[in-house]
């Protein structure tokens, strides 16, 4: 015969006299703590974050109009951190133009020069009539000259890789430590024939060649889909291979 005695228990977390006699025995397990305090907590951590770094994305400009609402000694701090951004990226920018690309030198100036800094690549179309392709020249032109610390390099696309197809010129390849980091096939994941600088922009963000506060870039907006540019790599040159053939066919 069963001498168990069976409680009810209607609720084990409501806080009632029952249920503390029912825990201090044993016989429900102790209450969860409340999340409250946790999600309280972390929000004024959130704030204070917010408070300590609202003059990390300030230019020199923006931070010289802050002078009579914030504390002088810090702004100095950002003054300074600013001036030795300005400072490094001018010591950095030794490029400022468009290199074009001979196929026997792409091993020492693409490949073995991107130890030292992002190299773009774009593979050119050969045709006069690629609207895409001539675009992407103008723009070539535009970013190196604004993004002196990044080597933009040009070369037609059959010229670099026998037998590549013309469809899927114009083509960028970002090189960064002897590695391809991503490839884009023709405009149509930027904004295709109204690509603009700022679409330049954000795709070099996100690979890491710009940072998003960088005073250069403008109107930086966060994309999705890194899924859709595919690497392509052999060792120290490039071939026509890619994860859908029939892209490449």
């Amino acid at each position: 015969m069963d001498q168990r005695v069976h409680v009810p228990i209607d609720d084990p977390n409501a806080d009632t006299e029952w249920n503390d006699i029912l825990r201090k025995h044993g016989v429900i397990p102790e209450k969860p703590p409340s999340p409250t305090p946790i999600i309280q907590e972390a929000l004024v951590e959130a704030r204070k974050r917010v408070h300590e770094d609202r003059l990390e994305d300030k230019d020199l400009d923006e931070l010289n109009e802050l002078e009579d609402e914030e504390d002088e000694a810090f702004l100095q701090k950002y003054r300074d951190q600013r001036m030795a951004e300005l400072s490094t990226l001018a010591t950095a920018s030794v490029f400022n133009q468009v290199y074009p690309l001979q196929k026997p030198d792409y091993s020492k100036d693409v490949t073995e020069a991107s130890n030292n800094a992002f190299v773009l690549v774009h593979l050119t179309s050969s045709l006069g009539t690629n609207i895409e392709s001539r675009l992407l020249t103008e723009l070539w032109r535009e970013m190196a000259r604004k993004f002196g610390d990044i080597k933009f390099c040009e070369i037609r696309a059959d010229m670099c890789i026998e037998g590549y197809p013309e469809r899927n010129t114009p083509t960028i390849l970002i090189y960064r430590d002897g590695d391809i980091k991503k490839q884009v096939v023709t405009l149509r994941d930027l904004n295709g024939q109204d690509t603009t600088v700022r679409d330049l922009q954000n795709l070099l963000v996100g690979v890491g060649a710009l940072k998003p506060n960088d005073h250069r870039v403008v109107g930086f907006v966060p994309t999705n889909g890194d899924d859709s540019y595919r690497s392509i790599r052999s060792g120290n040159t490039i071939t026509a291979k890619a994860e859908d053939d029939d892209e490449w066919n």
